[in-house]
């Protein structure tokens, strides 16, 4: 698995794309409605930002910032490091790894075109498991 390119791996439909202007709380429902920890932020076809659900704690909450004012421009990581398709998943994981980060954009010719997370790592069965549990934790 990990000498597979990040192409095979990458979670191409629920890759989430945002505009800058997208307020946090806009940004949290379409994240929760998909249920994806992190929104691309994309200004025209290019890639300009990435907005997870730790940003939503950390920079957001944590800060007193009202979520329903606040842009992703202010709050979000610029300019994040990304990967191309063909890189092996373990680069992908050690450079999330290394940086403290659990998501990656994966780019083509500067356009994102999906997302690589650490929870791609998980077997799918377990990560099936985990997804239904949560499902349900979440209906109770």
């Amino acid at each position: 698995m990990f000498d597979q390119p990040i192409k095979n791996i990458m979670e191409k439909k629920k890759f989430l794309t945002a505009p800058p202007e997208t307020t946090v709380s806009n940004a949290a429902k379409l994240m929760a409605h998909k249920n994806v920890g992190a929104v691309l932020v994309v200004e025209g076809e290019r890639l300009v930002g990435i907005f997870s659900e730790r940003d939503v704690v950390f920079r957001v909450i944590a800060q007193g910032l009202d979520a329903k004012i606040t842009k992703l421009t202010e709050v979000m990581t610029k300019e994040p490091k990304t990967l191309e398709p063909g890189r092996s998943y373990g680069h992908a994981l050690l450079l999330m790894q290394e940086n403290g980060f659990r998501h990656v954009p994966v780019v083509e010719n500067g356009r994102p075109i999906g997302i690589v997370s650490s929870r791609n790592a998980m077997d799918p069965d377990l990560e099936e498991f985990v997804f239904e549990e949560r499902r349900r934790e979440h209906h109770r």
